[in-house]
């Protein structure tokens, strides 16, 4: 086996034609957060992942910095959550690896709560504050996708770290764009299906 010199995080043509050129500005977190669900509905329609979608934000403002979906499936890389993959756009149009020192600092608007390696890569990313649209147990429940043994106080973790979380915003048309996933028999990729 040859062992590749790089690997490379890209988003689907359909994401890079929308985000070409523009300066998106959404000032409130429902115009975010649905931006974000719209975001996971077209990457099920348009098959080039898996139904989640994220955007880092400065808090203040509503900038979009940096935009991700999920992109496991297509890219073979297990880290190439939505959230994992907008951090790391953000963090590369900031060239700031310290999400903090961005404008009153970085939001992530998540379409579902961060599984386990995601909230990790919150706490790493700079992140101040986290809002998200269906929780674990909608992904867990509706797609039967494991998102890792969650603290069950990892919400006051990220507050002492100075992180705020605001959760289950636009909920229901965040689980509707999974339910569209499960009709559409889109896989899903647990690496211990016996778990």
């Amino acid at each position: 086996m040859k062992h590749p010199a790089s690997v490379i995080l890209t988003l689907p043509s359909w994401l890079n034609e929308l985000l070409a050129g523009k300066e998106i500005l959404l000032p409130s977190p429902e115009k975010r957060m649905r931006w974000v669900i719209g975001l996971s509905r077209r990457n099920v329609e348009e098959r080039s992942g898996g139904p989640f979608a994220a955007a880092v934000f400065e808090r203040e403002s509503g900038r979009l910095l940096g935009a991700g979906v999920n992109r496991v499936e297509p890219l073979n890389l297990s880290p190439a959550h939505a959230e994992v993959v907008a951090i790391a756009f953000a963090q590369k149009a900031a060239k700031n690896y310290d999400l903090s020192r961005v404008g009153a600092g970085g939001e992530l608007v998540a379409s579902s709560q961060p599984c386990l390696m995601c909230l990790g890569a919150v706490l790493w990313s700079g992140i101040t504050r986290l809002t998200y649209g269906a929780a674990a147990a909608d992904v867990e429940g509706v797609l039967g996708f494991d998102e890792g043994p969650l603290p069950r106080d990892w919400q006051r973790e990220l507050n002492r770290r100075g992180i705020t979380v605001k959760g289950e915003l636009l909920r229901a048309e965040a689980v509707a764009v999974l339910e569209l996933y499960k009709q559409l028999a889109g896989t899903v990729y647990n690496s211990r299906s016996s778990l």
